[in-house]
């Protein structure tokens, strides 16, 4: 699939598959790169601005500034290749927590079903630069968000006041 250009002074590429299914570059010089990986620069503030292309030596090969203006076969493949990569649950309800201090472990349920995470300090909730959006990171390190505070049920909205 072949990638126009946003801009005259930038050089096409074509995405494509290999044969084990990994993602592929061929630049307008004809060289192919395998085993290329997309890189969202922004990937919670703004995961439709600005994705690097990098190759399996970790070397940037083409700069997509914005994801959303790619036609949709490209844009297709890149989100898919995304999507097996990244790892960001979103929750939607918290069920309970087991204490008001730190540490403390919570039942939620995410967009990926329920489960449990260890809140070990008030410090592991961070408040993004959007209003109401939220990321809580677990004492294991995965990052779960709160896209849209408003739109949890009352219940889940007072148990995370007490923490914010």
């Amino acid at each position: 699939m072949k990638v126009a250009p946003m801009n005259p002074s930038e050089p096409t590429f074509t995405l494509g598959r290999n044969a084990l299914g990994r993602l592929t570059l061929t630049t307008a010089q004809g060289v192919v790169h395998e085993a290329v990986t997309p890189v969202r620069a922004f990937p919670i503030t703004a995961p439709d601005d600005g994705l690097s292309l990098v190759s399996a030596e970790g070397r940037e090969l083409a700069w997509v500034p914005r994801l959303l203006a790619l036609p949709e076969a490209p844009r297709r493949m890149l989100e898919d290749e995304l999507r097996g990569r990244e790892f960001v649950p979103e929750i939607r309800r918290i069920v309970s927590v087991s204490t008001f201090s730190t540490p403390s472990t919570w039942v939620v349920e995410t967009d990926r079903g329920t489960t449990e995470l260890v809140l070990k300090v008030e410090e592991d909730i961070r408040r993004l630069a959007e209003r109401g959006r939220l990321l809580i990171t677990s004492g294991h390190g995965i990052v779960f968000l709160v896209s849209d505070l408003t739109l949890l049920d009352r219940h889940s909205k007072k148990l995370l006041e007490r923490f914010l």
